[in-house]
């Protein structure tokens, strides 16, 4: 069976989670592939899906979801999500 629908609060996430990521204030916390992973897949734990099988409904949710109120309801449970695993790391030590 082939996927024709995706989770578009997954696409913000992820994209949300990368450009916190930049951040000075996030430049100490570990930057590998399964940190990231894991804070995303924290993140999304966290949040309702919506779930999408058309470029319209893709557009759709972004824009119920790009307003001031709803941008600082995802980074808060981002931003959770980046302390926990930094204080919780999964990955392997070096």
């Amino acid at each position: 069976m082939e996927k024709d629908y995706v989770n578009a609060m997954e696409e913000v996430v992820t994209t949300l989670v990368k450009v916190l990521m930049l951040g000075p204030e996030y430049q100490t916390f570990c930057q590998c592939q399964k940190c990231l992973n894991d804070i995303v897949a924290l993140s999304l734990n966290t949040l309702p899906s919506h779930y999408v099988t058309t470029d319209e409904g893709r557009k759709r949710v972004f824009e119920q979801l790009n307003t001031n109120e709803n941008r600082k309801w995802i980074n808060k449970r981002i931003i959770s999500a980046i302390h926990l695993v930094g204080k919780y790391p999964q990955h392997q030590k070096k």
